[in-house]
């Protein structure tokens, strides 16, 4: 690891996102804690009054700039002075990290443009629509483009700074502060952010929300578009704008997301085999649904089966 480890603290954010780097990187070495606005003490949204120490200058020498978060929603713009140093660090050749809605202080200090990022998924596409020369990842768990590196919220945090020491100190080293602080000692950066995201209710009553409710009430059966048009009464070209007004996406690609919503449910609430979860959800086998759930979520349903089940009782 070249040069010292910084980490900058915002008041009004998470102790728990605050406290990943430091304890992380604090099993290496010793971490320069400052304020965004260069002063002695930050509070967090917990209450807890946080001693920073460290300076603004030092941030600018450090070799690696980490921050935890920053305050939701994330509507002001970060005070120059820090976006000033994080500008200054990285052009001396530091490693900058924005690890939850730090992401967002990166994007306002210019380092996320034209760069793949993530952040909180619930603020993705604020991110995104904030910041257009960000090509955002909502999904993804952390994303290193090298000396920039993002990461997904709170528990995210601490993949991301763990990814980081393996990457600048080898795994023996990872996996000795993984031991340490008694978690994981590797989940891919690519693995999804484990979310479900909003999607329309269907509305009875009328043709579009009484053909989704069809289609939820049986997943395993075959649909075809033109059969969901002639249900709502309309023409195919009619139904498919109606149906993307609706939900934002086509009735293929809305049908294809509910059956992989509801084979995430019976992985975690039930007990099925594989082979009868994607049978019930419109796959005709295992192997079938394997490829679609691994797209969306990243992992194979067997491995999200061992890390989300819920235990029976």
């Amino acid at each position: 690891m070249s040069g010292p480890v910084a980490v900058v603290l915002f008041d009004r954010t998470p102790m728990f996102e605050d406290a990943v780097p430091i304890r992380v990187f604090g099993a290496l070495t010793t971490v320069r804690v400052a304020a965004h606005h260069g002063g002695p003490s930050v509070t967090t949204s917990d209450g807890l009054v946080v001693s920073t120490p460290a300076t603004l200058d030092e941030v600018r020498e450090a070799g690696l700039v980490i921050l935890p978060s920053y305050p939701a929603p994330p509507a002001d713009a970060p005070d120059p002075r820090v976006l000033d140093a994080l500008r200054a660090a990285h052009d001396a050749g530091a490693t900058v990290v924005g690890l939850c809605l730090g992401a967002f202080v990166l994007a306002a200090a210019g380092l996320l443009d034209g760069r793949r990022a993530t952040t909180h998924w619930a603020h993705a596409d604020l991110l995104a629509r904030k910041y257009p020369g960000v090509d955002v990842r909502p999904d993804e768990l952390y994303v290193d483009e090298g000396r920039v590196l993002t990461s997904a919220g709170s528990a995210a945090g601490l993949d991301a700074c763990l990814h980081l020491v393996r990457r600048l100190r080898g795994a023996a080293e990872a996996n000795r502060v993984a031991r340490t602080l008694v978690v994981a000692p590797h989940r891919d950066g690519g693995q999804a952010q484990y979310v479900e995201h909003p999607v329309p209710r269907p509305r009875h009553g009328d043709p579009i929300g009484d053909v989704m409710a069809h289609l939820l009430a049986d997943l395993a059966a075959e649909h075809h578009v033109d059969d969901l048009a002639a249900r709502a009464r309309m023409s195919r070209r009619s139904f498919d704008r109606h149906f993307r007004q609706a939900t934002g996406t086509t009735p293929a690609q809305w049908l294809r997301h509910q059956r992989l919503l509801a084979a995430q449910r019976l992985l975690e609430e039930t007990g099925l085999p594989v082979e009868a979860v994607a049978r019930r959800c419109g796959y005709p086998s295992a192997a079938a649904l394997r490829p679609h759930f691994a797209g969306v979520f990243g992992v194979s349903p067997a491995s999200y089966r061992r890390t989300f089940r819920v235990p029976a009782g």
